[in-house]
């Protein structure tokens, strides 16, 4: 499998993803949306940063369970309650990433949206991998 990050010249500089990539593989493994809930189905994590390090967990150990690793991601989509908070923990959230899934960044999108199917979620995340 190969993956390539496309990130142009003529656009913004990404921090945090990827402007494309393009991914070549046999197999593509798409990724329920995550929240924070442990193993017994109840929300952890009353801080964003928090909910954010435990629904991150929970996708890459979807990930890693049909045979991929972070590097594997091609996309991810996330999904928070409140957008002007995620935008004031960016430097945290991106530390969290960084420390969980490395720094080959997905294309990603950060979605406000009213609630989540969680009541007490604040982020979900999901999206899809391409494994060789």
């Amino acid at each position: 499998m190969t993956v390539e990050r496309v990130n142009p010249p003529g656009l913004s500089p990404p921090t945090g993803f990827s402007h494309a990539v393009v991914a070549t593989g046999t197999r593509v493994v798409f990724l329920a949306g995550q929240t924070a809930l442990d193993t017994d189905g109840k929300l952890v994590g009353g801080t964003l940063p928090e909910q954010f390090e435990r629904s991150l967990g929970n996708l890459l150990a979807a990930l890693r369970a049909a045979g991929g690793t972070p590097s594997d991601l091609a996309r991810v989509t996330v999904y928070a309650t409140d957008i002007t908070a995620y935008r004031a923990h960016a430097g945290e959230l991106g530390r969290i990433w960084r420390r969980l899934a490395g720094r080959d960044y997905p294309a990603m999108a950060v979605v406000e949206v009213v609630r989540l199917w969680d009541d007490q979620a604040a982020v979900e995340l999901d999206g899809f991998a391409v494994l060789p």
